[in-house]
């Protein structure tokens, strides 16, 4: 029986095997886990890890890059997106290893929170990745349900211009479905809705990036201006802003849920993921970003789509391709909202499943239905009441993403395999520790100052997507 690993939630310690088949086994008269045997269940393989990994990464907001370049210019930014894309993948490499190593030592861990307060030897570091946690996934949550009932809304208005559905309609569209697909028990059960995310990525950053070379050389294109604000102040802002949004661009904060999914032993799988995943990345997010910051230069908005579709005057890429490029976008937000929604579910499932009956017996199926149910009713409600995810991206980035997948991984790091004090890697490690605080500091009251100037364009309930 392997040790125990610290588990706040039930009040005592969680047992989970480091070599057994991939159930997770409670201790003799401790409390069941469910959430673990049912939600974080361990039977995937490294490329089923990479499909989650990359939807959890690699999804609509990649359309925002051109936005970020247009805070900092190209030699800039483009140096920014390239070593943010270096420290996330050294960072998510490292708590990899740090997992790895907890689990060659008879503690596996399956949940952030359980592996930071082990590590960290800290009760409150717990509660701290929780509430980090709990509020980047519902916000993403949200986030998915109003962007995709902002796509369904586009191609309705096309269609029928004067239509009578509202984006609430669609909202409540979004939840229903989501609500549905939501009743597939365990994260290792998205594996092939997360195949086809990767796919669909892969799709409209083509289509979308064709449109903004066509948009670029046509008659119709903007007078390409790369300039940057008059104002250092300005300048300074727009900088840490944009790298807020790579911040939020690039994390995930559920790499040891991702890598829970992963049949035991873990070891060195992860790497693999990651290196899947990162593939991925290197083509969408460089493809979208210069496409889109080429065309447009200055006048590029938040979301590189909204350039393609101006308020006036004609489209800029054929209708075909654009509204392909939005279903794509449409379908790939259920899967993120689905993985997104893992966390919540496992806590659920944890605290009202029975590990005893199994998971689809009518003892577990009702608590699972309604309270999913419950919570994407949550989110539904909280999408179509604000209705301004755009300004919020900043935000997140800067205090959600940044501590949990910039600042904890080499912290953790440092701590569990103890490099000497005057290795490179320790002193790079603390480096980017120290880094990453500062610009998350920053970036977080550059993104909460955009916010608060554009707060005249929010209105609850609005019918529209502010960006």
């Amino acid at each position: 029986m392997a040790p125990a690993a610290f588990d706040a939630e039930a009040g005592g310690p969680a047992i989970v095997s480091a070599a057994g088949n991939g159930t997770h086994k409670p201790a003799p008269g401790a409390d069941a886990d469910a959430g673990a045997a049912f939600v974080l269940e361990s039977k995937g393989t490294w490329w089923h890890a990479g499909f989650h990994l990359t939807t959890a990464i690699v999804g609509p907001t990649v359309l925002t890059l051109p936005y970020a370049l247009r805070g900092m210019g190209w030699a800039l930014g483009l140096t920014a997106l390239s070593l943010v894309a270096a420290v996330t993948f050294y960072e998510y490499s490292l708590m990899s290893r740090v997992l790895d190593h907890c689990e060659a030592r008879g503690r596996r861990h399956i949940r952030f929170r359980e592996l930071a307060a082990d590590v960290l030897g800290s009760g409150w570091m717990f509660y701290f990745v929780v509430i980090v946690q709990t509020t980047i996934n519902t916000g993403v949550s949200i986030g998915s349900i109003l962007l995709a009932a902002d796509c369904i809304e586009i191609m309705y208005s096309s269609l029928a211009p004067n239509g009578p559905l509202k984006l609430y309609h669609f909202i409540i569209i979004v939840a229903v479905v989501l609500a549905f697909l939501s009743q597939l028990p365990s994260f290792h059960s998205l594996r092939h809705i997360n195949f086809a995310s990767l796919l669909l990525c892969l799709g409209y950053t083509i289509l979308v990036s064709a449109a903004c070379i066509r948009a670029g050389l046509s008659k119709d294109a903007p007078a390409k201006d790369y300039s940057l604000s008059s104002s250092k102040s300005e300048q300074t802002f727009n900088a840490f802003l944009s790298i807020s949004i790579l911040a939020s661009v690039f994390g995930n904060g559920i790499l040891p849920e991702i890598q829970a999914t992963l049949a035991p032993p873990a070891a060195g799988k992860m790497m693999k993921a990651l290196v899947l995943c990162y593939s991925v990345i290197g083509f969408t997010f460089y493809v979208a970003s210069i496409s889109g910051y080429w065309a447009f230069g200055s006048q590029v908005q938040s979301n590189v789509l909204k350039s393609l579709m101006p308020d006036s005057g004609p489209s800029l890429a054929p209708t075909w391709l654009l509204g392909t490029a939005v279903l794509f976008v449409l379908l790939q937000l259920l899967a993120i909202g689905l993985v997104y929604s893992q966390v919540a579910y496992e806590i659920m499932e944890k605290n009202s499943a029975d590990v005893t009956r199994g998971k689809f017996s009518r003892r577990n199926l009702v608590p699972r239905l309604l309270l999913r149910t419950l919570y994407l009713a949550f989110c539904a409600f909280m999408a179509a009441m604000l209705p301004f995810f755009g300004d919020i991206v900043g935000v997140v980035g800067a205090v959600g993403f940044i501590p949990l997948d910039f600042v904890l991984p080499v912290i953790m790091y440092n701590i569990a395999l103890a490099p000497p004090r005057r290795s490179p890697m320790y002193i790079a490690n603390t480096a980017i520790m120290v880094l990453f605080v500062g610009v998350g500091a920053i970036g977080a009251f550059a993104s909460i100052r955009k916010l608060v100037l554009d707060a005249g364009q929010f209105k609850l309930f609005s019918n529209n997507v502010v960006d």
